[in-house]
């Protein structure tokens, strides 16, 4: 089935959520028509160059051999094209060849080619967290001869995290970094994971890599960060010897199989410090919390792919009778609960988009605006991050599985392509810090912030949100459903911020997945008020939408603050050997 680049309806969510009426101060020649140009663009890469690579990617997969990695069939190629495109660096700073635009638009380009082909998309991504982490916290050197580098696309980059005993948790990573006397480091270790971490598209990889001095301190106050080359580079910026490190193997994974996923071992691999001493995981979260945005847009892009063929596939396949049409055999599009899932699936897409760009808005406001603006966008922002990244990535499984479904049996089928969406959109939850402790981090740091006035002050803005939709009769059920919402959110927060520990912890997944239904709910009703009084049928269908995820969505809301202020009852009750 042909992917079609959403690029309308990205520039038309972008608008509603600020971008650019909100960001005109920092980047006062960007308008409507630079943002469609850039939105246009993209999409024709993801249809023309990297969605027709999708199946191919999933079938023929990344290769090991003889200590190297060759990319997909295709795959190099691609790369090229998107490097000569400029689409590294759409939000890069100028200084080092990016073109200066919105991180916003850049999401929003991100979104599609996540969706082409999400295999592929992971290399960029992870060359933009790269990028992002040695602009904040890179030495002269490194911003002078590597920037510029992962910015043209001439290098890419990977993050080096997690290790076969540590997992998530980081204080028990081991990898060694010793001093090598010329004012370097040497690495000696193993990590596991690492996405795109070796292959033959670019002429260097440049490995961010956290590892522990002898004598550091013990746990995450013992971690720095080093960058690693897979060539080593000279003082002119050029990439020569290859370096002490290579990948041991590839993982066999169920999904993304275009996407190397290495054992990477560092044999005193040469290595430079990036920013301070056992500041390392500091400076780490820079390019996590890009990445999280990021994969919290791959859940939305995965979701749209699998939404369009579902769609296609329920209005060309005919079968029995159906309520809501004459027609024997009628489409599958004109059965209710079919149709039921493709209004879910749309409803939850377009929120879960809101919500990420929502947060990207928010991110440039962080670091181009004023200083009291800039103060209040980032609070909003780190609120919303792992709402975006797990909310959005729920969705992406939930639609995706949605999709085989309407397949029916056909979908079951590899042939068809629909099981691949599913299987690459599986381990997005997972990625970045897994959808567990991003609600554990909005339980425990975020909803706490400022004393609870970051969330407050949402709730607020929701709130008044609702009261406007209450004025129009079309959308005053999702006004209702808003306010029942907000209601719901208030009691689990009021819940949580009053009980601590394991009472709490327990009800964290169901006061995250709470707090993104009630702002994706919000979303679609600032879009359902943009698109009131026009013609278009695509913007007519806003209201129905938002409805329906009212009527469908937002009426969970308060058993689902039940679920969070249940909280640990009855977990101790039952032991292992019980179940």
């Amino acid at each position: 089935m042909t992917y079609r680049a959403p690029a309308r309806d990205l520039a038309f969510t972008l608008g509603v959520v600020g971008c650019p009426s909100r960001l005109g101060q920092a980047f006062p020649d960007l308008d409507a028509d630079t943002v469609t140009a850039v939105l246009e663009a993209a999409g024709a890469l993801a249809d023309n160059e990297l969605a027709p690579l999708n199946r191919i990617g999933d079938r023929e997969g990344a290769r090991y051999e003889n200590g190297r990695v060759t990319a997909a069939p295709g795959f190099a190629q691609a790369y090229q094209a998107f490097a000569a495109g400029g689409w590294n660096g759409v939000a890069a700073d100028p200084a080092h060849g990016g073109q200066g635009l919105p991180k916003a638009l850049e999401l929003a380009a991100f979104e599609m080619f996540h969706a082409a082909n999400m295999a592929f998309s992971l290399c960029p991504m992870l060359t933009q967290a790269t990028i992002e982490a040695l602009a904040m916290n890179g030495t002269d050197r490194q911003k002078r001869l590597v920037l510029p580098k992962l910015i043209s696309g001439e290098w890419t980059g990977a993050m080096n995290l997690t290790e076969p005993q540590a997992g998530s948790d980081l204080a028990a990573i081991t990898t060694r970094a010793e001093p090598d006397g010329a004012g370097g480091y040497r690495l000696t270790g193993q990590k596991v994971f690492i996405t795109w971490g070796d292959h033959d598209m670019a002429e260097n990889i440049c490995h961010l890599v956290l590892a522990r001095l002898p004598d550091a301190p013990p746990g995450v106050k013992g971690i720095s960060l080093f960058l690693a080359p897979k060539r080593l580079i000279d003082g002119e910026g050029r990439a020569g010897a290859l370096n002490d490190l290579r990948p041991g193997s590839i993982e066999h994974k169920m999904g993304i199989n275009a996407s190397p996923t290495c054992v990477m071992l560092y044999e005193g691999a040469q290595a430079e410090l990036v920013g301070n001493l056992n500041q390392g995981l500091a400076h780490m979260f820079v390019m996590m919390n890009a990445a999280r945005l990021q994969v919290g847009m791959q859940g939305v892009g995965i979701a749209e792919r699998a939404f369009q063929q579902a769609l296609a596939f329920a209005q060309e396949r005919r079968q029995g009778r159906a309520a809501l049409s004459t027609d024997y055999p009628a489409r599958l599009y004109d059965h209710p609960d079919v149709r039921r899932m493709l209004m879910l699936m749309k409803a939850k897409i377009e929120a879960a988009r809101g919500i990420c760009l929502t947060a990207a808005v928010l991110s440039d406001l962080a670091t181009h605006g004023d200083d009291e603006g800039q103060r209040d966008a980032a609070a909003r922002r780190d609120l919303l991050i792992p709402i975006a990244k797990a909310w959005s990535t729920d969705v992406g499984v939930e639609v995706s599985s949605l999709g085989v479904q309407i397949h029916g049996g056909m979908g079951f089928i590899e042939e068809t392509g629909a099981a691949q969406h599913y299987r690459d959109a599986r381990i997005a939850p997972i990625y970045e810090g897994t959808n567990g402790i991003q609600a554990l981090d909005l339980i425990g740091r975020k909803i706490a912030m400022e004393g609870g006035e970051v969330l407050k002050s949402l709730t607020a803005e929701i709130l008044a949100t609702a009261q406007t939709l209450s004025h129009s009769p079309a959308l005053q059920p999702l006004g209702a459903g808003l306010v029942q919402g907000v209601a719901a959110l208030d009691a689990a927060t009021d819940w949580l911020l009053g009980n601590r520990g394991l009472a709490s912890t327990a009800g964290a997944t169901p006061f995250l997945q709470l707090a993104g239904d009630v702002v994706g709910g919000w979303v679609l009703g600032l879009q359902a008020l943009a698109a009131e009084g026009q013609s278009a049928p695509w913007l007519q269908a806003k209201a129905p939408l938002a409805r329906f995820y009212a009527a469908h969505v937002l009426s969970h809301a308060p058993g689902l603050a039940q679920a969070v202020m249940a909280g640990a009852q009855d977990l101790e009750a039952v032991p292992a050997e019980a179940l």
